[in-house]
């Protein structure tokens, strides 16, 4: 960090007591960057533009200084990687809210601002995604710390980003005239839906259209008085679902029935559209949504031909291509303005200018009920992940990785019976009554209905392979007597 930041860091910090909080947002599946986004293990929990997943890097972004430590809204099923990967980063003290549900971004800030609002209804809040690439971090933080000192006089503030050409894809904010108390933000005097071409250009074209970044910033109270005025709906049943709220380990369950009951809304449509309080600080520094494959192509380092390649691949003769594989060998040969992705288990190619259809395909293969629309083969958990490698029609191979300490729940199965065997570390394994030590290159059998535990004792990981064998092999056929992570 810069002196000259750091002392307007202190400036504006010892200006007002107020603390600093930034509310992640983390509830989007990112259908667009399929198949590397899934229900399962969405973009933000990826490392796409940097050696950090995109959680990590924006909750990096303000840790620190005049900020509070964050807290995240994220969805229930994801809550374990969210907590590992702030641990991984060295974020302490982050609040976890999970939702039941997902719901947009009305009711996750509203029950966000009203979980804050027992601590500060003054503490101003820093509303952002989870999934957006900004790297300039130090403007990023002198921006936000202007638009909290509007928030403080009453105000909803977002950051504009000055266009760098017509894109379809973002929303619009026109600018208004400068604020005499703080010249550098603007009022905002309309929200623009995403224009086609020619509406882009001619936006561009006035000077005071700026690119929606979906980033706000209000006080506590601020936001609760315009969610009653102009979303009391969004507003009630959100303080139903957080009155309704349970502690997990470290998270905070919010109510699943009164949640669900909340309104599918996002804060612009609800609040910030309407507000008559709406002001804007316009921002130069890059910034992108990495909402889609040709977003990460416009982020990435290129070759001299144009060409983004990530992995193991190969390209001859291409130009401006983006080429990502997490598995196999991929190769392109005399190709312009192609996308090409490889997972372990789907390919992508698709043409640049369709790189925003590929949720297309993600709703065709829902309707399949393929299960490559929603989740990988390498699933995680909070005690490792596993890795299905051969299913057949009665029995499965998986890779099994469980981390140094960690255990898996005390379980049963009605319908399959399993068989591991250790191929690297050592494996405390209960079996009923009995508890075995299984080293490495040693086996052992779990018949089936029989209670069964996996614990690591060891200080590397734990690696094993599992061949389960019955009628019916899904993962709801799991009874758990006892679990370390609070699961049921």
């Amino acid at each position: 960090m810069s002196l000259d930041l750091a002392s307007e860091l202190s400036r504006r910090s010892n200006a007002s007591m107020t603390p600093i909080v930034p509310v992640i947002l983390s509830g989007g599946s990112g259908t667009r960057l399929w198949p590397v986004s899934r229900e399962s293990f969405p973009k933000q929990f990826w490392p796409l533009v940097s050696e950090n997943s995109l959680i990590a890097d924006t909750a990096l972004r303000t840790f620190g200084g005049p900020f509070s430590p964050p807290l995240v809204v994220c969805n229930e099923a994801h809550r374990f990687m969210v907590a590992e990967q702030l641990r991984e980063s060295g974020i302490s003290g982050a609040r976890i809210l999970l939702e039941p549900v997902g719901r947009n971004s009305a009711p996750a800030i509203a029950a966000a601002a009203l979980v804050l609002a027992q601590d500060d209804p003054q503490a101003v809040i820093c509303m952002m995604a989870a999934d957006a690439a900004i790297p300039d971090s130090e403007a990023l933080r002198q921006a936000l710390l202007t638009a909290a000192s509007v928030a403080r006089t009453g105000k909803v503030v977002t950051l504009g980003m000055r266009p760098t050409r017509p894109e379809t894809g973002f929303g619009y904010i026109e600018m208004g005239t400068p604020l005499a108390e703080t010249p550098e933000a603007h009022t905002l005097t309309r929200f623009i839906e995403k224009p086609d071409g020619a509406l882009a250009e001619q936006l561009i074209a006035t000077g005071r259209a700026l690119w929606n970044s979906g980033i706000y910033v209000f006080t506590v109270s601020t936001l609760l008085e315009e969610l009653q005025a102009h979303a009391p709906h969004v507003l009630a049943t959100a303080r139903k679902a957080v009155e309704a709220r349970t502690t997990d380990l470290d998270f905070i369950r919010l109510g699943r029935e009164e949640f669900a009951a909340c309104p599918n809304i996002s804060i612009d449509y609800a609040v910030a559209e309407h507000s008559t309080r709406a002001a804007v600080v316009p921002v130069d520094f890059a910034w992108s949504d990495v909402g889609s494959w040709s977003a990460l192509w416009d982020l990435g380092e290129k070759d001299a031909a144009g060409n983004v390649a990530i992995g193991d691949a190969v390209l001859e003769g291409a130009r401006n291509c983006y080429v990502r594989s997490d598995g196999m060998l991929a190769t392109v040969l005399g190709l312009e303005d192609v996308v090409l992705v490889v997972t372990e288990d789907a390919v992508l190619a698709a043409h640049k200018d369709r790189a925003q259809d590929v949720k297309k395909i993600v709703e065709r293969l829902k309707k399949e009920s393929r299960p490559e629309a929603v989740s990988h083969n390498l699933s995680y958990r909070p005690w490792g992940h596993y890795e299905v490698l051969i299913l057949g029609d009665r029995f499965q191979v998986k890779r099994i990785v469980v981390k140094p300490g960690e255990k898996l729940s005390l379980q049963s199965h009605f319908h399959r019976a399993e068989h591991w065997v250790v191929v690297e570390g050592t494996a405390i394994v209960t079996r009923d009554e009995d508890e075995v030590l299984v080293r490495e290159n040693e086996s052992i059998y779990l018949p089936l209905g029989c209670k069964h535990r996996l614990y690591n004792p060891g200080r590397i990981p734990l690696t094993l392979i599992e061949v389960q064998s019955g009628a019916y092999l899904g993962e709801d056929d799991i009874v758990r007597f006892q679990d370390t992570y609070g699961r049921s």
